[in-house]
Protein backbone atom coordinates (compact mmCIF):
# COMPACT_ATOMS: atom_id res chain seq x y z
CA UNK A 1 0.00 0.00 0.00
CA UNK A 2 1.53 3.27 -1.14
CA UNK A 3 0.37 6.70 0.05
CA UNK A 4 -2.21 8.17 -2.37
CA UNK A 5 -1.78 11.94 -2.60
CA UNK A 6 -4.33 12.23 -5.45
CA UNK A 7 -7.34 11.64 -3.18
CA UNK A 8 -6.29 14.56 -0.95
CA UNK A 9 -5.62 16.78 -3.96
CA UNK A 10 -9.10 15.95 -5.24
CA UNK A 11 -10.66 16.90 -1.89
CA UNK A 12 -8.74 20.19 -1.84
CA UNK A 13 -9.89 20.89 -5.40
CA UNK A 14 -13.50 20.35 -4.35
CA UNK A 15 -12.98 22.88 -1.54
CA UNK A 16 -11.97 25.47 -4.16
CA UNK A 17 -15.03 24.60 -6.29
CA UNK A 18 -17.34 25.08 -3.30
CA UNK A 19 -15.69 28.41 -2.48
CA UNK A 20 -16.05 29.64 -6.07
CA UNK A 21 -19.73 28.64 -6.04
CA UNK A 22 -20.20 30.50 -2.76
CA UNK A 23 -18.53 33.57 -4.23
CA UNK A 24 -20.75 33.34 -7.31
CA UNK A 25 -23.81 33.73 -5.11
CA UNK A 26 -22.49 36.94 -3.53
CA UNK A 27 -23.74 39.87 -5.52
CA UNK A 28 -21.24 42.57 -6.29
CA UNK A 29 -23.45 45.40 -7.51
CA UNK A 30 -23.97 43.83 -10.91
CA UNK A 31 -26.50 41.24 -11.88
CA UNK A 32 -25.27 37.65 -11.69
CA UNK A 33 -27.79 34.90 -12.51
CA UNK A 34 -25.93 32.54 -10.16
CA UNK A 35 -27.64 34.14 -7.16
CA UNK A 36 -30.75 32.24 -8.29
CA UNK A 37 -28.96 28.85 -8.23
CA UNK A 38 -30.23 27.87 -4.79
CA UNK A 39 -33.85 28.90 -5.38
CA UNK A 40 -36.47 26.23 -6.07
CA UNK A 41 -39.98 26.63 -7.45
CA UNK A 42 -42.79 24.06 -7.30
CA UNK A 43 -43.22 22.65 -10.81
CA UNK A 44 -45.98 20.01 -10.98
CA UNK A 45 -45.24 18.91 -7.43
CA UNK A 46 -41.46 18.80 -7.85
CA UNK A 47 -39.13 21.46 -6.41
CA UNK A 48 -37.17 22.57 -9.48
CA UNK A 49 -34.39 25.12 -10.00
CA UNK A 50 -35.62 28.34 -11.59
CA UNK A 51 -33.14 27.76 -14.44
CA UNK A 52 -35.03 24.62 -15.45
CA UNK A 53 -38.45 26.32 -15.72
CA UNK A 54 -37.53 29.73 -17.12
CA UNK A 55 -35.17 31.59 -19.40
CA UNK A 56 -32.82 33.80 -17.37
CA UNK A 57 -30.99 36.68 -19.01
CA UNK A 58 -29.03 39.79 -18.03
CA UNK A 59 -30.19 42.53 -20.43
CA UNK A 60 -28.45 45.28 -18.41
CA UNK A 61 -25.51 45.18 -15.97
CA UNK A 62 -27.81 45.61 -12.96
CA UNK A 63 -30.88 43.65 -14.07
CA UNK A 64 -31.81 39.98 -14.28
CA UNK A 65 -34.79 39.08 -16.41
CA UNK A 66 -36.67 35.82 -15.79
CA UNK A 67 -39.11 34.63 -18.43
CA UNK A 68 -40.97 31.48 -17.33
CA UNK A 69 -41.81 28.94 -20.01
CA UNK A 70 -45.31 28.71 -18.54
CA UNK A 71 -47.00 31.95 -17.47
CA UNK A 72 -48.66 30.30 -14.46
CA UNK A 73 -45.20 29.95 -12.87
CA UNK A 74 -44.71 33.71 -12.52
CA UNK A 75 -46.37 33.83 -9.09
CA UNK A 76 -44.39 30.81 -7.83
CA UNK A 77 -41.07 32.22 -9.04
CA UNK A 78 -41.90 35.61 -7.53
CA UNK A 79 -42.76 33.94 -4.22
CA UNK A 80 -39.50 31.94 -4.24
CA UNK A 81 -37.51 35.15 -4.77
CA UNK A 82 -39.39 37.04 -2.05
CA UNK A 83 -38.89 34.26 0.53
CA UNK A 84 -35.18 33.90 -0.29
CA UNK A 85 -32.34 35.87 1.28
CA UNK A 86 -31.19 37.66 -1.89
CA UNK A 87 -32.82 40.88 -0.70
CA UNK A 88 -34.33 42.05 -3.98
CA UNK A 89 -38.01 42.67 -4.64
CA UNK A 90 -39.06 41.30 -8.02
CA UNK A 91 -41.30 43.22 -10.38
CA UNK A 92 -43.40 41.50 -12.99
CA UNK A 93 -45.52 42.58 -15.93
CA UNK A 94 -47.44 39.31 -16.26
CA UNK A 95 -44.94 37.80 -18.70
CA UNK A 96 -41.48 38.59 -17.32
CA UNK A 97 -39.99 39.04 -13.84
CA UNK A 98 -37.28 41.67 -13.47
CA UNK A 99 -34.80 41.88 -10.61
CA UNK A 100 -33.17 45.30 -10.42
CA UNK A 101 -30.00 45.44 -8.36
CA UNK A 102 -29.43 48.74 -6.55
CA UNK A 103 -25.98 50.28 -6.39
CA UNK A 104 -24.11 48.96 -3.38
CA UNK A 105 -23.21 51.48 -0.68
CA UNK A 106 -19.62 51.70 0.53
CA UNK A 107 -20.72 50.21 3.86
CA UNK A 108 -22.44 47.27 2.14
CA UNK A 109 -19.36 46.65 -0.01
CA UNK A 110 -17.20 46.46 3.12
CA UNK A 111 -19.65 43.99 4.70
CA UNK A 112 -19.50 41.82 1.57
CA UNK A 113 -15.68 41.88 1.61
CA UNK A 114 -15.75 40.75 5.26
CA UNK A 115 -18.10 37.91 4.29
CA UNK A 116 -15.81 36.93 1.41
CA UNK A 117 -12.79 36.87 3.75
CA UNK A 118 -14.71 34.77 6.28
CA UNK A 119 -15.69 32.23 3.61
CA UNK A 120 -12.10 32.16 2.34
CA UNK A 121 -10.82 31.49 5.85
CA UNK A 122 -13.32 28.63 6.22
CA UNK A 123 -12.02 27.17 2.94
CA UNK A 124 -8.44 27.41 4.24
CA UNK A 125 -9.51 25.59 7.41
CA UNK A 126 -11.01 22.85 5.23
CA UNK A 127 -7.77 22.53 3.26
CA UNK A 128 -5.77 22.34 6.51
CA UNK A 129 -8.14 19.66 7.82
CA UNK A 130 -7.50 17.66 4.66
CA UNK A 131 -3.75 18.11 5.26
CA UNK A 132 -4.22 16.81 8.81
CA UNK A 133 -6.08 13.75 7.47
CA UNK A 134 -3.26 13.07 5.01
CA UNK A 135 -0.59 13.45 7.70
CA UNK A 136 -2.55 11.13 10.00
CA UNK A 137 -2.58 8.49 7.27
CA UNK A 138 1.17 8.93 6.75
CA UNK A 139 1.83 8.54 10.50
CA UNK A 140 -0.31 5.41 10.63
CA UNK A 141 1.53 3.91 7.66
CA UNK A 142 4.88 4.75 9.31
CA UNK A 143 3.80 3.29 12.68
CA UNK A 144 2.55 0.13 10.95
CA UNK A 145 5.95 -0.14 9.21
CA UNK A 146 4.33 0.10 5.78
CA UNK A 147 6.64 2.99 4.85
CA UNK A 148 10.03 4.10 6.13
CA UNK A 149 10.81 7.23 8.13
CA UNK A 150 12.38 8.79 5.02
CA UNK A 151 9.33 8.02 2.87
CA UNK A 152 7.09 9.54 5.54
CA UNK A 153 9.12 12.77 5.44
CA UNK A 154 8.87 12.91 1.61
CA UNK A 155 5.10 12.34 1.74
CA UNK A 156 4.64 14.97 4.46
CA UNK A 157 6.61 17.47 2.35
CA UNK A 158 4.42 16.65 -0.67
CA UNK A 159 1.26 17.17 1.41
CA UNK A 160 2.59 20.52 2.67
CA UNK A 161 3.41 21.68 -0.88
CA UNK A 162 -0.09 20.69 -1.98
CA UNK A 163 -1.61 22.55 0.97
CA UNK A 164 0.42 25.68 0.18
CA UNK A 165 -0.69 25.49 -3.48
CA UNK A 166 -4.39 25.37 -2.55
CA UNK A 167 -4.14 28.06 0.13
CA UNK A 168 -2.50 30.29 -2.49
CA UNK A 169 -5.34 29.48 -4.93
CA UNK A 170 -7.90 30.45 -2.24
CA UNK A 171 -6.06 33.77 -1.76
CA UNK A 172 -6.12 34.42 -5.54
CA UNK A 173 -9.86 33.64 -5.87
CA UNK A 174 -10.60 35.81 -2.83
CA UNK A 175 -8.58 38.74 -4.17
CA UNK A 176 -10.47 38.60 -7.49
CA UNK A 177 -13.84 38.59 -5.69
CA UNK A 178 -12.81 41.47 -3.41
CA UNK A 179 -11.79 43.59 -6.41
CA UNK A 180 -15.12 42.77 -8.08
CA UNK A 181 -17.03 43.89 -4.99
CA UNK A 182 -15.02 47.07 -4.44
CA UNK A 183 -15.15 48.14 -8.10
CA UNK A 184 -17.81 50.77 -8.58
Amino acid sequence: MIFDLKQYESRMGKTIEVLENDFGAIRAGRANPRILDSLRVDYYGTPSPIQSVANISVPEPRMIQIQPWESKLIKDIEKAILTSDIGITPSNDGKVIRLIFPELTEERRKELVKDVKKRAENAKVSVRNIRRDANDEIKKMKNDSVISEDDAKVYEDDVQKLTDKYVKKIDEVTEIKEKEILTI
